[in-house]
């Protein structure tokens, strides 16, 4: 037996792969939800798509990252609703409260830094072409709770 499929294979395991472990964020977040709240010294980084089918944010989070943002999921946050497509959320950004909609197909990483673990995931291409990457905002700018997830990434 091979160790890798061949490249005609009429079965898209990437495909489905790449969907059980948006089903592992999913249980994550249902978990954290029923139970009332992050455990201990857990937090969540989640890196999306901006611009992915499904994504609903408000107009200045666009503006300021056009092609891809991270979330943090940690003390402050509220009306976490969860379904099969994708999580609903309110954060705040420089003390404005924000509604986020985040389709679990738009994601593009997912850091629990507390135990090391991360996921990786292939989102589709944007349904717009992005615009050039901002330069991300130094710890004093306001604006600088978006985190990169750069060095949780494998090289």
């Amino acid at each position: 037996m091979s160790e890798t499929p061949p490249e005609d294979s009429l079965i898209p395991y990437d495909e489905i792969v790449q969907d059980a472990l948006r089903g592992v964020v999913q249980r994550v977040l249902t978990k954290i939800d029923t139970e009332g709240g992050l455990p201990g010294a857990h937090h969540f980084y989640i890196a999306f798509r901006t611009r992915a089918p499904g994504v609903d944010i408000p107009k200045h989070l666009m503006e300021r990252y056009p092609d891809e943002m991270t979330i943090v999921i940690q003390h402050r946050y509220w009306d976490l609703l969860i379904d099969d497509e994708g999580f609903e959320i309110g954060l705040s950004f420089n003390q404005v409260p924000s509604k986020l909609r985040i389709p679990f197909s738009a994601m593009t990483g997912f850091v629990d830094p507390a135990v090391n673990f991360a996921l990786q995931f292939n989102a589709p291409l944007d349904a717009e072409p992005p615009a050039p990457d901002p330069e991300p905002p130094t710890p004093d700018e306001p604006g600088g709770n978006v985190v990169t997830l750069d060095r949780f990434r494998r090289k």
